[in-house]
């Protein structure tokens, strides 16, 4: 890769952790103002909705827009085709969950989901113009307006859903920010990016993409059906209040891991992509990726994990305090993260689709045993949490042993490149545990707590200087040269 398209994969990078980071903070910030105006059982209403969304969202989607990424040459005809297939799609999905809203609603003896289910639904239908745009700015690098776009689209909905939430329209203002989020963020997008479907298509240019993108579509669907099944089976065995709880404490370390490892995989992706017929220079690539995302996302999630109490009594009073354990469960689950999505990038740049659709009907075997094992035998909440921590650590395994053999990268030698940072992370969580043994109020024990942990870890990498930590400081660098000399 020359340094011209080296300098700007780092300037995507950055700007696209910006977005995250911003969109990530303006969404905790709305987080806490919504939970401290709403009562868990609206999460657990809410949380419900979600499995059918989310399952709906990827066949609009569809691998088509993932397709389009890694294509090598795209035109007009290529995306707006992509375009008209996956709005129809979102339109008979539409259709489909208005119908079946009632049955829904019957199964899980609430009501309130019949209403909510039509409403929420109409997500899709923008989702089906973002996920091309999406697309169209991936393959441009032109991370700098979708910031600004999703920036815009987060203050938006947040304002929108708390302002519902004020008026004391329970989960309905939930639904009201989610609404106003897609459909903003589809219009700024129009704008910005200056791209617009036209009233052309290719069956034959969709065929093409389908050939690859059928794979991601049965993938996705895999991975979202199984990752959103385990809210079902809660939400049916246990009351909606518990997956309140249990969603509650899932969405704190995904804002922390989402802002920087989505970051890292958003631009890896397209930049993989054009690099696919060089698999030394991919490896280095994939090396840097794992050891930077590990490095950051790693004490993230130990560090979160340390100071879970303080920061929910704080921040969403004792009445969310039962999530905690979930939120410790789960940042244990998503430390391994970095691994799973570097991995995947790879082969999906490499258009090896067939192994993507492998690897994930292999993994969800396995997780649906885990689940039916944790749900049915041990009948406990925390169990199944916990089955889901199992699931990923083979994950782990599962998806880095393709690499091996397609970029000489295999799990061990992944797992020594993050080695020196889960090291860190494990001494900075002890020392951080330690000091939540003072008699402190919320407040002062979570000062203590966070300034000790970054001390701990940040002195550790000063002396150490991990391999990630010196390509940060030497990225950082070059691009704060260059901003100076322009």
């Amino acid at each position: 890769m020359s340094d011209s398209r080296s300098r700007k994969a780092a300037s995507s990078f950055a700007f696209k952790l910006i977005e995250s980071v911003g969109m990530q903070g303006i969404a905790f910030v709305v987080s806490l103002l919504l939970a401290r105006a709403l009562t868990p059982g609206d999460y657990g209403v809410l949380a419900l909705l979600t499995v059918f969304i989310a399952v709906s969202q990827v066949f609009v989607q569809s691998g088509l827009n993932t397709a389009l990424i890694q294509k090598k040459d795209v035109d007009e005809c290529d995306t707006s085709s992509v375009f008209w297939v996956s709005l129809g799609i979102a339109l008979v999905l539409y259709v489909i969950l208005f119908l079946a809203a009632p049955v829904i609603a019957a199964y899980y003896e609430m009501p309130a989901l019949n209403d909510t289910l039509r409403v929420l639904a109409l997500v899709l239908i923008p989702g089906a113009l973002v996920s091309v745009e999406s697309a169209v700015v991936a393959r441009q690098m032109a991370f700098r307006k979708q910031m600004l776009c999703s920036l815009t689209a987060t203050v938006l909905s947040g304002c929108v859903g708390v302002g519902m939430a004020r008026m004391g329209m329970g989960y309905w203002a939930l639904v009201g920010q989610q609404l106003t989020n897609q459909f903003a963020l589809a219009i700024l997008l129009l704008m910005v990016v200056k791209w617009v479907p036209r009233l052309v298509f290719s069956w034959a240019r969709v065929k093409v993409l389908i050939r690859f993108g059928w794979k991601l579509l049965a993938s996705s669907l895999l991975d979202t059906g199984y990752q959103n099944l385990r809210s079902a089976v809660i939400g049916k065995l246990f009351p909606s209040e518990v997956l309140g709880y249990y969603n509650r404490g899932k969405q704190f370390p995904e804002l922390m891991m989402n802002a920087v490892n989505g970051s890292i995989q958003s631009v890896m992706l397209p930049v993989l992509s054009e690099q696919q017929d060089d698999a030394a220079r991919m490896k280095q690539m994939m090396r840097r990726s794992v050891m930077v995302s590990s490095f950051l996302v790693l004490p993230m999630m130990a560090g979160l994990a340390a100071v879970a109490q303080p920061l929910i009594h704080l921040l969403l009073t004792e009445k969310w305090l039962p999530c905690v354990p979930f939120l410790q469960i789960i940042c244990i689950d998503f430390a391994f993260y970095p691994i799973h999505t570097a991995n995947l990038q790879a082969i999906n740049a490499m258009g090896r689709s067939d192994v993507m659709l492998k690897l994930e009907v292999i993994k969800k075997a396995y997780g649906l045993i885990i689940l039916a094992v944790t749900a049915l035998v041990f009948r406990s909440v925390y169990a199944i949490a916990w089955g889901a921590v199992v699931s990923t650590l083979l994950s782990a395994v599962v998806n880095a042993s393709p690499n091996k053999k397609l970029l000489n990268y295999g799990y061990l030698e992944q797992m020594k490149d993050v080695l020196p940072s889960a090291a860190m992370a494990l001494i900075m969580f002890a020392a951080v545990s330690l000091l939540g043994r003072l008699s402190l109020s919320p407040l002062p024990m979570l000062v203590v707590q966070i300034a000790a942990g970054v001390a701990v870890y940040g002195g550790m990498a000063l002396i150490f200087r991990p391999e990630s930590a010196r390509y940060l400081l030497e990225t950082g660098a070059e691009i704060l040269r260059k901003k100076r000399n322009q």
